[in-house]
């Protein structure tokens, strides 16, 4: 082969080493299970996120939306969730006739408008957020609240339980193509299904939170092995737990079993009015959650092999074949002439015992002497 041809060939050699390493890297990156929110990547090789609910727990006040925020801050929380109503777009007249103890006083319609931020004060709360260097995001529960925080240019949606069968709502979110995240209170998996299958439509970039809308939610209405089922059916996805219970418990045992995501409604105090106060995670209780996240993350890593740490108890514990009377030379050993004891720091291991049974003595060998490979053959 001549020159030419020859750096013809090498130069098509580099080409295709290139290509292909493209191509392994897109391959790789279609194989990582993860979302990424301004920046925050989450997911299974990444450590849990806490997203702290305020959601209507400020009832109406900027100001106290934001201590709410400056003590998630304190807490160590990354993302905060807010709640975006737009009342005339969300509710039709007839909510009026609805009279509801739990959200404020009065009717449905005039007690949600009486806790809802204007346009402007959610624009002041999320640069509120963002300079702190959290990451805001909200729940939309109309088409205005969507294209409000489109205006507002929000880094992913998070779509309420009770929004997630309003296919029509969330095909609009999902045509915007950021990250979503959808709870899944008070539906079964087909119901899941036909949700996620309206996002696939425009993207893959979702994560999926087991919920149950019951407030606040007793220990065996939770139902962690729904975990489990939403991943088995959903192995692309990212999941994780949207928590309505008393105590940061089942977070703890989510993050176990997998959860990259645990979403609390949040308050930084308990003594505040509101519907979902009683349900809501302190600031304190907020910070053990997000120290525990990265505790199990760090528990949950490696594999069942021999560490290198445990040697030194190894050899302490661990026991080899040893002679349980003198043998002469050239001898067959049975069974009734041995035995397995510690320490471990030299010999033949218990586990080949039956091994050795059969076996001819090399040279005498004392008692109570720890067997080598060549004093038998």
């Amino acid at each position: 082969m001549n020159e030419s041809n020859l750096g013809k060939t090498y130069s098509k050699t580099i080409i295709n080493n290139y290509f292909y390493s493209k191509k392994q890297a897109i391959k790789e990156k279609k194989m990582e299970k993860f979302i990424e929110i301004a920046g925050r990547k989450i997911g299974k090789d990444y450590e849990p996120v806490i997203i702290a609910e305020i959601g209507i727990n400020h009832n109406g006040s900027l100001k106290t939306a934001k201590e709410m925020v400056d003590a998630a801050y304190k807490s160590g929380i990354e993302i905060i969730k807010h709640q975006t109503h737009i009342i005339e777009e969300e509710l039709s007249p007839l909510a009026k006739e609805v009279q509801l103890s739990k959200i404020g006083h009065g009717n449905f319609y005039d007690s949600l408008e009486k806790i809802s931020l204007s346009e402007e004060e959610e624009i002041q709360l999320k640069k509120y957020v963002e300079e702190k260097g959290m990451i805001f995001i909200s729940s939309p529960f109309s088409f205005a609240a969507v294209d409000r925080l489109e205006r507002m240019n929000v880094p992913a949606y998070k779509i309420s339980s009770s929004q997630m069968n309003n296919y029509p709502l969330l095909e609009y979110v999902a045509s915007k193509r950021k990250p979503i995240i959808i709870s899944t209170g008070m539906n079964d998996m087909e119901g899941v299904k036909k949700a996620v299958n309206t996002i696939k439509k425009y993207h893959e970039e979702f994560a999926i939170l087991h919920c149950t809308n019951i407030y606040p939610t007793p220990p065996d209405k939770i139902r962690l092995n729904a975990l489990n089922e939403i991943e088995k059916t959903f192995p692309k996805a990212v999941i994780g737990l949207s928590d309505h219970s008393l105590n940061n418990y089942s977070s703890y045992a989510a993050l176990a079993l997998g959860a990259s995501i645990i979403e609390k409604h949040f308050t930084d105090r308990k003594d505040r009015p509101g519907s979902d106060i009683e349900w809501s995670m302190t600031a304190e209780e907020a910070k053990d959650l997000s120290e525990y996240a990265k505790v199990i993350r760090k528990m949950k890593q490696g594999k069942k092999e021999a560490l290198k740490e445990e040697k030194e108890f190894m050899e302490m514990t661990f026991q080899t074949v040893v002679t349980k009377r003198a043998i002469r030379k050239g001898s067959i050993l049975t069974k009734e002439d041995l035995t397995v004891k510690g320490p471990n720091t030299s010999g033949i291991p218990a586990e080949d015992l039956y091994k050795v049974i059969w076996k001819k003595a090399t040279r005498n060998i004392e008692a109570n002497t720890h067997l080598e490979w060549e004093d038998i053959c």
